[in-house]
């Protein structure tokens, strides 16, 4: 069981037990778990009640209760006020802003025990007749319930990324003979996706043999299955035709009309390899990562395709916390895990003082940082830590601290991190606001969206990039998986413009450091080059890209 597992047992453990009332330290305590327990990178699992007591936050009865979940796999207390709860109110816990006192509310006042019949008591405006409750509240969560329905029946690549390498691993173990790949969204990289997608020339009956695997439905050409929980579909094909079939699949279902309809009458089925699709169209072969529209085929066709960014191409971590806001390591710890993947730089950007939630720094320990970043740069050079800033815009779109604190810093990061309730026209002159702010230099998340979770504000992206294009303010590409935000489909316009896309880890652990991979498969998507990306450049190099030193 991972640690982010157990955390989230602690998480609901806490929102149930409030929900009826129970003891509020107890509460407390195990919200704090949540936190701290879904950060830290310490191998929870492996570890004795003993060495569990030790750590920070952990006593003797959470330490029991983590031991007992990586033993049983369940917590027995857990389970008790699970058996109190209806399963359709422990789903509306889940609801993001909907804590336990408002689905307290609903439940005692109008009897509501799922999330269909809140949807319904919302149509009928019944929520209004309760204390707490207004138009506001009520439309608010219509708008988050009708977002948790349609996203439903999807996860994010990394659960799925993970599921597929070990499939994949194990059906090329079992059956040695055939070809399993990946196809679909699955290749494309999607942020979310709905199955694992893999094309193989294995037999459709043969899939039977699969351990683990329980097929739900079968044809000659498709089966549907399931493991672990995770839907899976086996598209079938003869070796003579796995190109063919790889082509078909991969694309989007508008890549592939758009294609179709750009080379007419074009035959490419019996192909065993892809490419060679692509050579009978006389078309550059596209990256799977941008089949997702028509606007890389026309690219394609031009022989004008870019040459995508690599991982590899990242030098410089941009946008890092440390423990003196809200993150699991020091910033000795996490420029040494910087350092040692082989960047050259760490930009160090904690919150500012607005985020009193995450323990946002106020001016003293902004320049107590200062003082240590100093001592380490000397220590670690040429490796060097920049210092930064998340800072917060304000309601008003103004930036959090003073002028004169904020020169101070190397260069700043600036967030909505609060108010997000806001239509497109207050979000989009909000971020403009902080933009046209001298001392803005990357925008960050734009839309403080959480994939499969929350949907972002609105915003203008056009007039938002523009206004970054005119500022000279370079926009991130938050790399963390349950954010990827800019959106991908954002960055050829945010290129045609000039705007620097910077892929940032938003780390607050060391391993957080390693999000940039996902942020790059975004990235490509978008078509980014390392010339269009921030932190593809040297340190220098990167602050005169922000104006903050000569070109």
């Amino acid at each position: 069981m991972t640690n982010p597992e157990i955390a989230r047992h602690f998480r609901e453990l806490g929102k149930l037990m409030e929900l009826h009332g129970d003891n509020p330290f107890k509460i407390r305590s195990y919200t704090n778990a949540y936190n701290k327990l879904r950060k830290d990178e310490r191998d929870l699992a492996g570890m004795s009640e003993a060495e569990l007591q030790k750590l920070e936050g952990v006593g003797k009865a959470i330490a029991g209760k983590i031991h007992e979940l990586a033993t049983t796999g369940k917590m027995e207390t857990l389970e008790k006020w699970r058996e109190k709860t209806p399963e359709g109110v422990r789903e509306m816990l889940h609801i993001s802003g909907f804590g336990p006192k408002k689905v307290k509310a609903v439940w005692d006042g109008l009897g509501v025990t799922t999330v269909g019949q809140l949807l319904y008591a919302i149509n009928e405006n019944r929520l209004i007749e309760l204390k707490g409750f207004g138009l506001k509240t009520q439309e608010s969560l219509k708008q988050k319930l009708e977002f948790l329905q349609r996203s439903r029946g999807r996860f994010l690549y990394p659960t799925m990324a993970l599921a597929a390498t070990a499939l994949l691993e194990q059906l090329r173990n079992i059956f040695p003979d055939e070809r399993f790949e990946p196809t679909g969204e699955l290749r494309r990289c999607g942020p979310t996706l709905s199955a694992l997608h893999l094309l193989t020339t294995l037999a459709p009956a043969r899939a039977a043999q699969i351990p683990g695997l329980q097929v739900r439905e079968a044809t000659d050409d498709r089966t549907v299955a399931e493991v672990d929980e995770i839907p899976v579909i086996l598209q079938h094909c003869s070796p003579e035709n796995f190109g063919s079939k790889q082509f078909r699949y991969t694309g989007s279902k508008d890549f592939l009309r758009s294609f179709v309809a750009r080379f007419p009458g074009l035959d490419f089925s019996g192909l065993p390899d892809e490419s060679e699709v692509f050579a009978r169209a006389q078309v550059q072969w596209i990256p799977p990562e941008m089949r997702e529209g028509e606007w890389a085929i026309d690219l394609a066709r031009e022989n004008s395709l870019p040459v995508l960014i690599e991982e590899s191409d990242v030098r410089g971590v941009v946008h890092s916390h440390s423990t003196y806001s809200d993150g699991i390591h020091s910033v000795r710890e996490m420029a040494l895990a910087a350092r040692e993947r082989g960047y050259e730089y760490l930009v160090m950007s904690d919150h500012s003082q607005a985020a009193f939630y995450a323990n946002g720094l106020k001016e003293d320990r902004v320049r107590e940082q200062w003082k240590e970043v100093d001592a380490l740069n000397r220590e670690l050079a040429p490796f060097r830590i920049l210092k930064s800033i998340e800072c917060d815009i304000l309601s008003d779109g103004s930036l959090d601290y003073d002028d004169e604190l904020r020169k101070g810093f190397d260069l700043i990061i600036a967030s909505v991190h609060s108010t997000l309730n806001m239509d497109e026209e207050r979000a989009t002159e909000r971020l403009l606001a902080a933009i046209r702010n001298p001392d803005t230099d990357i925008l960050g998340h734009p839309t403080g969206r959480l994939l499969l979770s929350r949907e972002g504000y609105p915003i203008d992206h056009r007039r938002v990039i523009d206004a970054c294009a005119e500022h000279r303010v370079a926009i991130e590409l938050n790399a963390n998986p349950y954010r990827l935000d800019l959106d991908w489909s954002w960055i050829p316009y945010a290129v045609e413009r000039g705007v620097l896309i910077s892929i940032n880890p938003d780390a607050h652990a060391t391993g957080g450091i390693d999000d940039i991979r996902f942020g790059v498969l975004a990235a490509r998507k978008g078509g980014l080059t390392a010339a269009n990306c921030l932190n593809a450049y040297g340190c220098q190099e990167m602050l005169a890209k922000l104006g903050r030193l000569p070109s």
